[in-house]
């Protein structure tokens, strides 16, 4: 057995994809094309937030690490509406792999959300697992009050020297309970996570981390309202 939360996932041949990023958002029945890192920036709309490149961030304090960027929106930036409640897919795509963990957060624009850069955010947890066939669904808290939000997918691969790929994409929930998350839940990007933190230095094919039978996952706990 690996770990608590990755070895039933290896088991059932649970696939993630590592040097790649998230390419499309799925919230109910409408399917948003991601940010395509190689295209032409200046063409491009999406909800997805500009990320430069699939290959990963190798440092758990580095600049980019709230959306694998400088922060901010690109010029033709779009948001998405979706109801609190709502699931909501990322899809992965490229070089496919058998590692995790995913998680996902969400932080609070308290406005509009393409004026704000994502390292200057407060973000919550909302869930945290492995990622099976190149997708992970989770679902908006249906508590969570309504607002301009955006959610952030990490990918973390353990091999050696760990590798980060967080995109960010933006949304408009409405609905909602009106709730939000206390002080406790709430971490910055980058600042969540440090270079010394166990769950993220690990070699999950090595003998000793394979024979562990417990794990926690990196940063805050998940809030779900």
């Amino acid at each position: 057995m690996l770990l608590s939360v990755l070895a039933s996932l290896v088991a059932a041949a649970v696939t993630v994809s590592a040097h790649g990023g998230v390419t499309s958002i799925i919230i109910g029945s409408t399917t948003y094309t991601g940010w395509s890192p190689y295209n032409d920036a200046s063409n491009q709309t999406s909800i997805e937030r500009p990320y430069s490149s699939y290959n990963p961030i190798l440092s758990a304090t580095d600049s980019t690490m709230s959306c694998n960027n400088n922060g901010a929106a690109s010029a033709k930036q779009l948001s998405a509406t979706v109801a609190a409640g709502t699931s909501i897919t990322g899809v992965w795509a490229q070089w496919t792999h058998k590692e995790g963990p995913v998680t996902v957060y969400m932080a609070s624009c308290g406005g509009t959300c393409t004026s704000k850069t994502s390292s200057s955010l407060s973000w919550f947890k909302i869930a945290e697992t492995g990622l099976k066939s190149g997708t992970y669904t989770t679902t908006i808290p249906s508590a969570l009050a309504a607002g301009e939000y955006l959610i952030r997918w990490e990918l973390l691969q353990q091999a050696n020297t760990p590798q980060f790929y967080p995109e960010c994409a933006q949304l408009i929930v409405t609905g909602g309970g009106g709730k939000t998350p206390a002080s406790s839940y709430l971490v910055k990007h980058p600042g969540a996570y440090s270079a010394s933190d166990p769950s993220i230095n690990i070699n999950i094919y090595d003998a000793t981390t394979a024979a562990q039978t417990t794990y926690k996952v990196p940063g805050p706990a998940v809030w779900s309202g």
